[in-house]
């Protein structure tokens, strides 16, 4: 049953993140990326650390643990590994993505963000030392290509233009939330999981708070749209750092990540609905076979798993 949570949490991420990548793209009409992130990280830290101080906070831990076997004594490597976290995935992450995002449209970004469990599978060869067969080249190759083909619209922007950046700083973005995502699998076990994302947020945050002011960035936003930055924060970003937790820990970071790619068909959908982004046969060609190279590489995560090659 703990597995089907896991899942179940890890679909829930894809959603979100589809969501959060998409909407973005309407607040950085009147802020920059660096304030918009500093502010959704912020607010996102604030609504945490109000869980974790509730009177709810231990009854909703005893449902989220329930069947799980979780650690209690947060030690100070774990810390470490917390700061790294944050440092990767709640400051450099969505400071490249943002500004990425910018230059280039929602569809063609979300498409991008399938280039993340490359790398995680990558960092699982490396440095959790995982074995390789023919089948992970194949997934490889197909999530490259795909790649190389949105960054470049086609093959037709091969010099270094604004939308090639724009691109590129995405496939950026999704290497160090790859690192991230790795990083989380030490610390998913923990019990105080509010805590921790609270922390990450917050770390994060303030980092991107600290660089906006000292670039002397605004933090203005209409009124209409302060409802849009709440939504983004308050059930975007929280609910889907928890549930990353929870996902890491009972089916591994390297699944989670698999799933987690199908953020790129929510956001790419819903910039088509909502933005009215095109969407061209080619990015939908591309970006299927990007999710045939993530279905290569989770059915061989599959079959390591049940070879007690897990990553957690």
């Amino acid at each position: 049953m703990n597995r089907v949570w896991g899942y179940l949490s890890a679909i829930i991420v894809a959603m979100l993140f589809g969501v959060w990548f998409t909407l973005d793209k309407i607040l950085l009409d009147y802020l920059h990326p660096l304030a918009l992130a500093a502010m959704v990280y912020t607010l996102a830290s604030v609504f945490l650390f109000i869980i974790r101080l509730s009177p709810f906070h231990l009854r909703i831990l005893g449902i989220i643990h329930r069947e799980s076997k979780v650690e209690i004594n947060i030690s100070r490597r774990n810390y470490f590994t917390l700061f790294l976290t944050a440092l990767f995935g709640a400051f450099i992450a969505p400071a490249l993505y943002l500004n990425g995002l910018n230059q280039i449209t929602a569809v063609n970004a979300a498409l991008l963000t399938n280039v993340e469990i490359l790398f995680i599978i990558l960092l699982g060869i490396f440095f959790l030392k995982e074995k390789v067969q023919l089948k992970d080249i194949a997934g490889f190759a197909f999530l490259l290509l795909g790649a190389i083909f949105l960054s470049t619209n086609n093959l037709q922007n091969l010099s270094f233009d604004q939308n090639l950046v724009g691109s590129l700083l995405v496939v950026a973005s999704c290497f160090f939330w790859s690192m991230d995502t790795t990083l989380t699998k030490f610390l998913s076990n923990k019990r105080d999981i509010f805590f921790l994302t609270s922390l990450k947020c917050g770390i994060g945050g303030l980092i991107l708070l600290i660089v906006s002011y000292s670039l002397g960035l605004s933090f203005e936003l209409p009124w209409d749209m302060v409802p849009l930055l709440l939504f983004i924060a308050l059930v975007c970003m929280s609910f889907s750092i928890v549930l990353i937790y929870l996902a890491i820990r009972e089916i591994g970071s390297t699944r989670t990540g698999s799933i987690f790619s199908t953020s790129s068909l929510f956001g790419a959908l819903i910039a088509f609905t909502f933005l009215g982004e095109p969407l061209e046969i080619t990015q939908l060609l591309f970006g299927v076979l990007m999710f045939v190279g993530i279905l290569i590489l989770y059915k061989d995560g599959d079959q390591k798993s049940e070879n007690g090659l897990k990553l957690n």
